[in-house]
């Protein structure tokens, strides 16, 4: 059952990303260079943008494709507050593949317009906005489902293995939005929205969320009243005996889960550490295209290296922390050399393919990997604090508070990156680093928690 929960999770999660990403595949289309596909065909108009898909043929088609991602970036940072308090009141198996139901009509609803030759900006607005706001449900309510299967001992190492859906997810979304962006690109959103639907039922019908839903006592075996009398066995079956109700523990409050130690400062944490993620997974092919002046596919396969790097960078984190026991030391440990290595990404990374590709899977690991370890192993060690004193009704509140304010951070990096931008690229960087530092800065009185833990604990193995 554990092994069904870690393979039917980690496909929910792969389907929310794989449906996430198929905007970023097909911007291209909706705006893209008319000119190279030869003369105009449309005699009453000598428009450079004719093959272009209205509203998105204007000048200002980079704000419009702004809006798109800013419509989706801040309803899942609103929604994602509101999220964990409906996980903790409702079945996540029904509140997981209702989510991932719905999710797949809105992903769907955004390909339709190009079959319903739907031309008004409004709408693939409200269709971003609606489809933001379900898709809240899937994060708080997996982390919940693997914290609820696995205890505190090897915690991190596999959420660390367990969080690389994200980028499979990421993959597997632009391959599938790439197989027909070019012939119909509105098939791009509907096969992700069938995929993610299909998962979703899938979910609703095996998905334990419980331990304690698992009956595995042994069958009891019939027994015949001529043995029983032979035995001198009763046959009275107390399997049907009336039990004491057990009393359900109430779900936890937005402001009680606030106060369990550490939810404050890994959560603004994580939202610095986000804002540089994000930075990099919207901007870094074009980086890439105006620094080291490579071709946009070439970019786009260079740019996957930061994911890899990430996932080496979420497993080795989980793994160190689960040895030393210290979460948030590994985690300022990693964002200090991230600092450094951010530096000289910018100024030496692009002397070479090599060069390049090694400074970019090293990026990846150190900055996603206190994000990665974060958002999984430390929610969850949260969410089952020893101060709730055994109420599990707390997991999914602490996992979208903290994923919440992750969120605020993802909306805001790509944001401040277009406007600084226009200044010159190392400003990004430095906008970078300095977010860095202050994730960092923010955990230091967690980290000096935890190295007084050890001195304390290596004090007494001394017999002082």
């Amino acid at each position: 059952y554990r092994g069904l929960t870690l393979v039917l999770t980690f496909l929910c999660y792969t389907s929310y990303h794989l449906s996430r990403k198929p905007i970023s595949i097909v911007k291209s289309q909706l705006h893209p260079n008319c000119s190279a596909l030869g003369p105009n065909p449309f005699n009453d108009s000598n428009s450079s943008t004719w093959c272009s898909w209205a509203p998105f043929d204007r000048d200002n088609y980079k704000e419009l494709f702004g809006a798109l991602d800013n419509a989706f970036l801040v309803a899942y940072a609103i929604g994602m507050f509101i999220s964990g308090i409906f996980g903790e009141r409702l079945p996540l198996r029904y509140y997981l593949s209702g989510g991932m139901v719905l999710s797949g009509l809105f992903t769907a609803l955004f390909g339709l317009g190009y079959f319903w030759d739907i031309h008004v900006l409004w709408y693939f607005i409200v269709v971003q906005v609606c489809n933001g706001l379900v898709q809240t449900t899937g994060w708080p309510a997996v982390v919940a489902c693997v914290g609820n299967w696995f205890g505190k001992g090897k915690r991190g190492l596999i959420m660390g293995i367990w969080n690389s859906h994200t980028s499979v997810g990421n993959i597997l979304g632009s391959l599938i939005a790439g197989a027909w962006v070019s012939s119909a690109w509105g098939l791009s959103f509907i096969v992700p929205g069938i995929i993610i639907t299909t998962v979703g039922i899938i979910c609703f019908f095996f998905l334990v969320e419980y331990p304690e839903d698992v009956d595995c006592s042994p069958p009891l075996h019939h027994v015949s009243s001529t043995d029983s009398h032979l035995s001198g066995q009763s046959t009275v079956d107390h399997s049907n005996s009336p039990k004491e109700p057990a009393e359900e523990p109430e779900a936890i409050s937005f402001l009680g889960a606030l106060r369990i130690p550490g939810v404050v400062e890994f959560s603004l944490c994580l939202l610095f550490a986000k804002l540089v993620s994000y930075t990099f997974l919207y901007w870094l092919p074009l980086y890439i295209v105006n620094v080291a002046h490579f071709g946009a596919k070439e970019a786009g396969d260079l740019s996957t290296l930061f994911d890899v790097g990430g996932i080496l960078g979420g497993i080795l984190a989980g793994l160190i922390s689960d040895y030393t026991g210290g979460r948030a030391t590994t985690c300022c440990v990693m964002l200090v050399i991230a600092a450094p290595m951010l530096f000289l990404y910018n100024h030496v990374g692009q002397n070479g393919i090599g060069t390049s590709i090694a400074m970019l899977i090293i990026c990846g690991a150190l900055v996603n990997g206190p994000y990665a370890l974060i958002t999984t192993a430390v929610s969850a060690d949260l969410g089952t604090h020893e101060s709730l004193k055994g109420n599990s009704k707390a997991l999914s509140t602490v996992t979208a508070i903290i994923d919440g304010t992750g969120s605020v951070g993802a909306a805001l990096g790509p944001l401040l990156a277009g406007l600084i931008s226009p200044t010159g690229w190392n400003n990004v960087f430095y906008m970078l680093i300095a977010a860095d530092v202050l994730a960092c800065l923010l955990l230091a009185r967690v980290v000096v928690k935890e190295v007084r833990g050890w001195c304390g604990y290596m004090a007494r193995k001394r017999g002082y």
